[in-house]
């Protein structure tokens, strides 16, 4: 399954329903930069996931919405609530850890 690049116009609408991981990055951030292929790989190998990006310089209202002070900060979001947030890079078996 492909990522998602999320916008505030239509972010709820997108984490609404199921289970959603969120990556809230930035192009700068090297940290960043390690994480997408990562995260990439989890969104290829958890379809039951819907795997979304937030570029943190694009949507400042969306980080400042969810206190985003640090990236890369992967969200899970539940059926639209936030359950769980994890603050730097982190492997793939964190991510499958953080999605449970």
């Amino acid at each position: 399954m492909s990522v998602l690049e999320l916008t505030a116009e239509d972010f709820d609408e997108m984490t609404a329903a199921g289970t959603v991981l969120v990556d809230f990055w930035a192009v700068w951030c090297g940290p960043c930069k390690m994480q997408a292929p990562i995260v990439d790989a989890f969104a290829e190998k958890r379809t039951d996931v819907r795997v979304c990006k937030v570029n943190v310089d694009e949507q400042p209202a969306l980080a400042a919405r969810f206190g985003i002070m640090s990236i890369p900060t992967l969200m899970v979001f539940k059926d639209g609530q936030a359950a769980r947030r994890q603050v730097g890079l982190s492997s793939l078996e964190e991510i499958e850890e953080l999605c449970k």
